[in-house]
C-alpha cells in the first residue's frame, strides 16, 4: 500500500505492492467537475483479490463504499465521502479483446473512446454512440450510458460482478435490470468486466467516419469547460436542455458555478466553484421550472455519499 490507514480499518489488509490506497485523498481533483472533499479511504486495487479483501474488510467495519470510474457524472459535496472510493484504474481492469468474431470482452476500467478505437481497428459497428462519453465500461454498465440515441445495455451479453461481501458471479443481461439511466444490480454490485456484441461487422473507414460525425456532433453542442456532463434526467416528451434554455436560464452562476451558454443542462465550473454553489444552482433550476412549466426535474447526475431529496 501507498500508504496504511491509520485506524483498526484497513490496517491488517493484505493486498498486492501495486495496490494503491490512502487516507483522506482529495476527490475534486479526480471528477470532471472539479468540486468537492476528500474519500476517508480511496484506493486503486491491482487485481480481483485484492479488491475482494478491501470490499470484505469494508463490509466487516460497515464502512460505506463507492465505485469512481473517470469522475464524470458525479458530483462530491465540499464535506466529502465518509467512506472507501474503488477506482479500477489499474492496467489489469483496463484489458479489451475480440472473441468470435463480433464480441469484446472488456474490462470495467476501459475507457469507452478506448473500446470504440479497438472496435473500429477490428471493423466492428455500432459502438460508435459511445465516442466522446467521459467514462468507463463499469460507469456505462451502472449508468446504461446512452448518447447519440444508442444505448449501453444495448450491446451487452453479459456482465461478471462481485458483491460488497466479495462474491463473484456472472449475470446474463436478462437477469438484469436496467433502464434509462440506471442498473439496479449495480447499484451495490462491482462490475469487473462485461461481454459485448456489435451489431455488425463493417468496414474501418465507415466507422471512422461515423466516429467523426459524433465527434463534431458533441464539439458543437456541449462545453469544453469541466461539467459533470448532463445534470438532470430528460422529462418523458421532452429534454431537460430545451426546458432551461427556453426558460432564459442559461448563463444563470452561483459562485464560479455556471449553467452553460451551450447546453442549459450542463452546470460548469468557471474555476473555482464549490460543490455547495453547483448544488444551490440545481435547486434554483428545479424551483424555475416547476414554478414556470409544473415539471419536477430528476437530477441525472450521482451525489457522492447523499440522496437527492436530502438536499434538493
Amino acid at each position: 500500500m501507498n500508504r496504511t490507514a491509520t485506524s483498526e480499518a484497513f490496517s491488517g489488509v493484505a493486498v498486492s505492492a501495486e495496490t494503491v490506497f490512502l487516507r483522506d485523498e482529495p476527490l475534486a481533483r479526480r471528477t470532471t467537475l472539479g468540486v468537492g472533499g476528500p474519500a476517508r479511504y480511496y484506493t486503486e486495487p491491482a487485481s480481483t483479490a485484492d479488491l475482494r479483501n478491501l470490499l470484505r474488510e469494508a463490509a466487516r467495519h460497515g464502512i460505506a463504499v463507492f465505485l469512481l470510474g473517470r469522475g464524470s457524472n458525479v458530483i462530491v459535496p465540499d464535506s466529502g465521502f465518509d467512506g472507501l472510493v474503488v477506482r479500477l484504474r489499474h492496467r489489469s481492469w483496463r484489458e479489451v479483446a475480440v472473441e468470435n468474431g463480433d464480441r469484446l470482452r472488456a474490462g470495467a476500467g476501459v475507457r469507452l473512446r478506448e473500446l470504440c478505437g479497438e472496435a473500429c481497428r477490428s471493423g466492428l459497428g455500432g459502438l460508435e454512440f459511445l465516442e466522446g462519453i467521459p467514462g468507463t465500461v463499469g460507469g456505462a454498465l451502472r449508468m446504461n450510458a446512452g448518447a447519440m440515441g444508442g444505448w449501453f445495455f444495448d450491446l451487452v451479453e453479459w456482465v461478471r460482478v462481485m458483491t460488497l461481501t466479495g462474491e463473484e458471479k456472472v449475470c446474463s443481461r436478462d437477469e438484469l435490470h436496467f433502464g434509462y439511466r440506471v442498473c439496479r444490480e449495480l447499484l451495490d454490485e462491482v462490475a469487473l468486466e462485461a461481454g459485448l456484441r456489435a451489431p455488425r461487422r463493417e468496414e474501418r473507414t465507415a466507422i471512422r467516419r461515423r466516429l467523426a460525425e459524433f465527434q463534431e456532433k458533441r464539439t458543437e453542442s456541449q462545453p469544453k469547460e469541466s461539467s459533470a456532463g448532463c445534470i438532470f434526467k430528460n422529462p418523458e416528451g421532452d429534454f431537460a436542455g430545451r426546458l432551461i434554455d427556453e426558460l432564459g436560464l442559461k448563463g444563470r452562476r452561483v459562485g464560479d458555478a455556471e449553467v452553460s451558454g451551450v447546453h442549459g443542462n450542463f452546470i460548469v465550473n468557471r474555476g473555482a466553484a464549490r460543490a455547495d454553489d453547483v448544488l444551490e444552482l440545481i435547486r434554483q433550476l428545479r424551483a424555475e421550472v416547476a414554478r414556470r412549466k409544473d415539471i419536477e426535474l430528476e437530477p441525472e447526475v450521482l451525489l457522492l455519499g447523499a440522496e437527492w431529496r436530502e438536499v434538493l
